[in-house]
Order: C-alpha cells, then sequence, then structure tokens
C-alpha cells in the first residue's frame, strides 16, 4: 500500500515536483544507447505526403477509408538514460484506400505543447488535464470523429481526415479526468467503456462511459491501492472486466528521473474486478488471480452458467526491470474462467508461443466468438529488437492455429479485422497492418483474406521507408 507520505506527494503534483524530476533526468547518464531509438525504432525526423504508392496485388474496391496506427516518436532527442518507449511524442502514419487504390501515405505528429515549440507552431487548441499533454497510444473512430486517445493523462486528440490535429476534447467537456487507450464498445449500444486512472491519483479508477454521440454519461468511481497502471479492459453482455494487476505507481522511480514510473510490484495482490455496466463501488466482484500482468485482452462473454470465458495475453511480469520498455519473459494466449459466485479465476494456455496485440472480429467484443487474431513474439519477449515474422490465427472453438510467416527480415506489428460488406461468417473479411522490412527499411500496409490467412497477401501497399514499430490503430471507414 503507498504510504501515507507517497500518498500526500502524488495528490499535490506541482512544477516543484517537476522540477526535481527534470533536474535529475538531465543528471542521467547511460553507457549503451537507448535501444527503443535506434534500430527499427529510430524515430521518423519529418513529415510526409506520399500519393504515388505502388502496390503489389488488388486492393479491394469496397475499402473506402483510411488505415490509421499511432506510436511514439520524440520530436527532438531525448535524454536515451530517462526515455522509455512508452513515453514518446505520438506521430501517426496513415494509408487512404478508395476504390481499389492506395490515394495516399501520411505521417503526422500530434500537436502536444512540445512538438508545436519544436516545430515553431502554436500548440493546439483545446483544453488539457495536467502537466503533460502527450497522446500516443490509440487511434479510434467514435461518434464520427476520428480520436488519438493515451491513458493516465491528457485528453483525447481530434484528428481530421488528413491525421492533422484538430484540437484535444474532453468529448465536449463531458470528461472530468484522463480518458484510455482502449475504450471498448457495445455494438448493441453504441457506448463505449473504459476503465480510466490518473498517475496523481493512487486510490481511485474510473468506468468511463462515451455514448454513440460523443458524450460522457457515466464516470464511476471505483476504489483501489498502489496506483495500479491498467492499460485496457473488457465487456460483457452484463459487466466491465476491471485488470487491477501488479504493476503500479513508483515515486522513487519517478524522482529518479525515468520518464515512465510504474514498476512491477509484488506486494500488490492480483485481482479482476466484474462491475455491472451501471453498477457502483460496492458491487464490483473481485476475484484474485495468480499474479500476472494483462497489456490486452482478446475478447469476454458470459455463459449459461454465469461464468465469464475471457481470452487474454498474460505476462508472467512486467517492468521488473527495465526502465525503458516492457521486460517480461513469457507472454502466452490464455483463456480464464471467471466464476463470479466463487469470486475464482482459473488459467489455461490455448497457446503457449509468446505473442501479443489480440484482436478479434470486433462487432463480436463481448459475445461468443471463435477467431482471434495475435502478432508473434520472439523467445524472451525482446520488444527492443523485434525480430518475429509471423501472426497467428486462433480458433478457440476448435483449438487450432494457423500461422501466416511474412519471411526473413519482414516484422509486422498489430493486424486488424475488417468485414466484408454482407459478411455472413465471423472470419469473412480482411485483416491489415504494416510490416517492416528491416533488411530494406521499408514498410508495407498488407490486407490478407483472413479466410485464407495463411495465402499470399490480396494486396501490398509500398511504403519507401521505415515505420516505426507503433502500439494500435484501426481502420476508420470513410462514413
Amino acid at each position: 500500500m503507498a504510504s501515507a507520505v507517497e500518498t500526500l506527494i502524488r495528490s499535490t503534483v506541482t512544477k516543484g515536483i517537476g522540477k526535481v524530476v527534470e533536474f535529475n533526468q538531465k543528471r542521467m547518464k547511460s553507457d549503451e544507447p537507448n535501444p527503443y531509438l535506434y534500430g527499427i525504432h529510430k524515430p521518423m525526423d519529418a513529415e510526409l505526403t506520399l500519393d504515388d504508392l505502388k502496390v503489389t496485388g488488388a486492393i479491394p474496391a469496397e475499402l473506402d477509408g483510411r488505415y490509421i496506427r499511432i506510436g511514439p516518436n520524440p520530436v527532438t532527442a531525448p535524454n536515451e538514460a530517462a526515455y522509455h518507449w512508452f513515453t514518446g511524442d505520438g506521430m501517426v502514419h496513415g494509408v487512404h484506400l478508395q476504390g481499389g487504390e492506395a490515394k495516399w501515405y501520411r505521417n503526422r505528429w500530434i500537436r502536444n505543447t512540445p512538438v508545436a515549440k519544436a516545430l515553431g507552431e502554436p500548440p493546439a487548441a483545446g483544453p488539457r488535464n495536467g502537466i503533460r499533454d502527450n497522446v500516443n497510444t490509440n487511434i479510434v473512430g467514435h461518434a464520427g470523429q476520428n480520436w488519438a486517445i493515451v491513458e493516465a493523462g491528457g485528453y483525447p486528440v481530434r484528428i481530421d481526415d488528413d491525421l492533422n490535429t484538430i484540437a484535444y476534447d474532453n468529448f465536449g467537456g463531458t470528461l472530468k479526468e484522463s480518458f484510455s487507450a482502449h475504450p471498448h464498445i457495445d455494438a448493441d449500444t453504441g457506448e463505449a467503456h473504459a476503465i480510466c486512472y490518473e498517475a496523481t491519483d493512487p486510490t481511485t479508477i474510473r468506468h468511463v462511459v462515451v455514448n454513440k454521440d460523443g458524450k460522457v454519461t457515466r464516470e464511476e468511481a471505483i476504489a483501489v491501492q498502489d496506483g495500479p497502471s491498467i492499460h485496457d479492459c473488457m465487456i460483457t453482455k452484463n459487466y466491465v472486466i476491471i485488470l487491477d494487476m501488479p504493476v503500479t505507481f513508483s515515486m522513487k522511480t519517478l524522482l529518479a528521473g525515468h520518464s515512465f514510473p510504474y514498476k512491477w510490484n509484488p506486494d500488490h495482490k492480483a485481482r479482476v474486478g466484474l462491475l455491472p455496466k451501471n453498477g457502483s463501488n460496492d458491487d464490483v466482484i473481485w476475484c484474485d488471480v495468480e499474479p500476472c500482468y494483462v497489456f490486452h485482452p482478446c475478447n469476454a462473454y458470459e455463459q449459461d452458467d454465469g461464468t465469464i470465458i475471457f481470452d487474454a495475453c498474460a505476462h508472467n511480469n512486467m517492468f521488473a526491470e527495465s526502465t525503458q520498455g516492457p521486460d517480461s519473459s513469457s507472454v502466452p494466449f490464455e483463456r480464464w474462467l471467471i466464476d463470479p459466485k466463487a469470486q475464482t479465476v482459473e488459467r489455461g494456455v490455448i497457446d503457449a508461443d509468446n505473442q501479443e496485440f489480440p484482436r478479434p472480429n470486433e462487432a463480436l467484443t463481448g459475445k461468443p466468438y471463435r477467431y482471434a487474431y495475435t502478432m508473434s513474439l520472439p523467445a524472451g519477449f525482446d520488444t527492443a529488437t523485434f525480430e518475429q515474422t509471423k501472426i497467428y490465427k486462433h480458433d478457440v472453438e476448435a483449438g487450432t492455429r494457423e500461422i501466416h510467416d511474412f519471411g526473413e527480415s519482414n516484422v509486422p506489428g498489430e493486424f486488424v479485422f475488417v468485414a466484408k460488406e454482407g459478411a455472413k461468417a465471423e472470419d469473412e473479411g480482411w485483416l491489415m497492418g504494416y510490416v517492416v522490412n528491416t533488411a530494406a527499411e521499408t514498410t508495407d500496409l498488407v490486407i490478407l483474406d483472413a479466410q485464407n490467412f495463411e495465402g499470399a497477401p490480396v494486396a501490398s501497399v509500398h511504403i519507401p521507408h521505415r515505420i516505426p514499430p507503433g502500439f494500435h490503430g484501426n481502420w476508420i471507414a470513410a462514413s
């Protein structure tokens, strides 16, 4: 549990604390280069607009919209000793598809305050939440807008269809505090559900609901301890699933000058919370689970007997040693059986190989589903020197796995599922994502037929430079 002194300090974070951190950051030195600033991670140094893109194969004519992904890309060279992969300035990368053609590729920095200053521009309009306004983790389409989002910090940022920053926007003034990197949309209501937290509040998280019109209709406080880092959540028909895991805020890490102040905390109990969608703090059903850390659930659903199936990539630990990036050594794809009556979680393994970024057909979020798509990871989960070349398609009903291997030097990121218009089958659609060729220093936007997963790509849009590995993105149709 956080000490009374730590709680007091964190609840009154001021520019004075920031100056202490800044002072210590300037003193930090390292004998080794930061791997998240070199090689495949080397930041881009310019914004580009490329209209003449070569394509192999045939882009499906019905794809009309933009594949957009965001990730860290420092606008100026940071102190390598203090830099953490998760804290780089947000840069958006997108490809516009229409009428069977690749209309353009563009990359744009989110105009946070440091980026605007470095580029000699006025700061982006709109309200800020706290002293840091960096947004770098996900791009989602909701309520007719494109939203760049991050957890535990800056308000969402609206971006236009050409990827330019419009403004910071706390959903028209209806969001009180920070948002999340991973809202999940209930297909039956159009509402986006998220579990949100503030780095300055170690005892409270919030269930936030944004309706289909882009307004917050619920911001319910839930009591926690130690300031847990809750990257994602999941929903079912009746519940929001809260992942309270043993990665918590570390004042020691912050004051030492590190830019990402969260560490593995074995004294913090790992538990899963089942919050009724309209429930309060007193209604949460807490279920203990073996210590682990989950960045990304794939899906969850309720069974007829009231138990819940929950599928996720589960790390054996996280941020136990590294202050630069993720550092677990094992991250299998797991299936958990959550029993609300017994308040237990039984963990099982779907696939023991290391993998991350699980995505389903998200029209089935919170409902029974069959197929999950994940990105392979090398043994030891080395995100600093990505070298994996495969993505997986899991049939969680049959217990089988298909592999699409892009070949030597071709490193895929997260792939997202896009359903075909009028699709009858769950996997009737396409998968798309960026694949970096580390030998040629180029990138392809690759489109696969999800029903012919191991076959050749339907199309590849060739981008003549390396896009650094990012975090999350989505296909946003041109509606």
